[in-house]
């Protein structure tokens, strides 16, 4: 049994092909290092010079460009004949041109986004009613981080082919709120008091200053809009506070927020008409 072993290593350590196997692996190992050392450094060069999803796609395709590379050499070093590798490869690659029609269709997109730079990582977008953060941009896809910590992957031709909003494009942002009030109000008083509330706001900027429109004589009362300007990151708190001193004010103030409701109306010579309800 010892010998056995002991001829079965003898013959594999005295093998002619096994100090290309071990050039080949060490080759390997150290190919993939120095890969990793490469696309660190690239990184660290570009810094905040470029995009980061530009950053990162290069980062990719220079690792993915080198490993192929780095393969292809240790199994030519090997032995391996390259000739029978690429007419194999070739007929393969016919087979998974005509499968990966979408993944070509993906990258091309990706190619796109990147160029036209519609949103950058830590961006929050909206597409199709899906809002996150995004995470990162790759060749076929975006990958969001939703508020509840939720992943999304969202394929890049659908980027190109809906409306994507980015909220966090633009330091400023307006607000918009919309409110009823009873037609019996005073709308300049009304007004006044709104505008109180948006000037001594922390959270809501003085220019561009607020802004105030009558919208609509809707049904169960008068319709108003009140826009907000703020900075990006005081979304939160903007709305709360907003929301509760509207809410307070008014109620101190006696202005009526009206519900839906139904009034019925006979004309003025028409006396009130009395609603008597019997006890069961």
């Amino acid at each position: 049994m010892f010998s056995e072993f002991a001829h079965f290593l003898h013959s594999v350590l005295t093998h002619p092909l096994l100090p290309k196997i071990i050039w080949a692996l060490a080759l390997l190992i150290g190919g993939m290092i120095t890969l990793k050392l490469l696309t660190y450094l690239i990184g660290k060069k570009m810094g905040s010079k470029y995009s980061p999803q530009f950053r990162m796609l290069t980062i990719k395709g220079v690792y993915y460009t080198g490993m192929t590379l780095i393969l292809l050499y240790v199994l030519q070093l090997a032995g391996v004949k390259m000739s029978a590798i690429f007419g194999a490869a070739g007929i393969a690659g016919i087979a998974i041109g005509f499968a990966a029609q979408t993944s070509i269709s993906n990258i091309i997109s990706g190619l796109f986004i990147v160029s036209e730079k519609p949103f950058s990582i830590g961006d929050i977008i909206e597409v199709e009613g899906k809002l996150g953060i995004v995470d990162s941009m790759d060749l076929i896809s975006i990958k969001l981080k939703t508020f509840d910590n939720l992943f999304i992957r969202i394929p890049n031709t659908t980027i190109i082919n809906t409306h994507v909003v980015n909220i966090t494009r633009y330091p400023l942002r307006r607000m918009n709120f919309t409110l009823n009030i009873a037609y019996k109000e005073d709308l300049g008083r009304v007004q006044e008091i709104l505008m109180d509330i948006a000037l001594k706001n922390p959270f809501c900027l003085d220019e561009p200053a607020p802004y105030f429109l009558i919208k609509d004589f809707a049904q169960s009362g008068i319709s108003l809009l009140l826009g907000l300007w703020f900075e990006k990151n005081d979304y939160t708190n903007l709305k709360n506070s907003i929301m509760t001193e509207i809410h307070e004010r008014f109620k101190k103030e006696g202005i009526e927020i009206p519900f839906p409701h139904i009034s019925l109306y006979a004309g003025k010579s028409t006396e009130p008409f009395p609603v008597i309800t019997k006890k069961q």
